[in-house]
């Protein structure tokens, strides 16, 4: 009679161990995307190299992380690659190189660079070819809280060069690039 009893009660508890771990799983999965969610929105950017213009750094197809928060701290410096909103269609993310910093003045001439009447040019050892295409006379005056940014081919970048809205305000700046994924076979920490 007792092994009968406890058997009925097991059938009783049944259902409910049923819905406690349906329970479990849904906290669970919910638990995974509003993580997702905050890692996608908040802590990383996600992004997909449509041209060559950050050759060789970063090539057509590389898709790469950014980290969003890198700037709530810190300003972004020379040298820096940044995803941001194209100044020329906001629709549009954009990652390129910084080049002049707010308050500075930027002149390209012969292919080099030059910041606030510097005799010396900016060295650019991350530079695909030699540069020959739009090599100057240019003259940037950056404003404050905007970035002067160029991409890493010159010969082949649709960059401040060629823009309405020459300069990236800080607060488009979406990240800073971080770390390439894929191709896997070079996945590394980007300069």
């Amino acid at each position: 009679m007792k092994g009968r009893v406890e058997i009925m009660q097991q059938e009783k508890n049944a259902p409910l161990g049923v819905v406690k771990e349906i329970f479990s799983w849904i906290l669970t999965i919910t638990a995974a995307v509003a993580m997702a969610l905050f890692l996608n929105h908040v802590v990383f950017i996600n992004a997909t190299i449509p041209s060559g213009s950050m050759e060789n750094t970063i090539m057509e197809g590389d898709r790469l992380l950014g980290l969003r928060m890198a700037y709530n701290r810190s300003e972004p410096k020379r040298g820096d690659i940044i995803i941001f909103k194209y100044p020329d269609n906001e629709e549009e993310n954009f990652i390129k190189r910084v080049i002049g910093l707010p308050g500075e003045t930027v002149e390209i001439r012969d292919a080099r660079i030059y910041i606030n009447g510097s005799q010396t040019p900016l060295e650019e050892n991350y530079l695909k070819e030699e540069w020959v295409i739009e090599t100057g006379p240019f003259l940037f005056e950056v404003p404050e809280d905007c970035y002067l940014v160029l991409g890493d081919n010159r010969n082949s970048s649709k960059d401040a060069r060629y823009w309405a809205n020459t300069y990236v305000a800080k607060d488009k700046i979406l990240g800073k690039a971080w770390f390439r994924y894929f191709p896997f076979n070079s996945m590394r920490v980007l300069e």
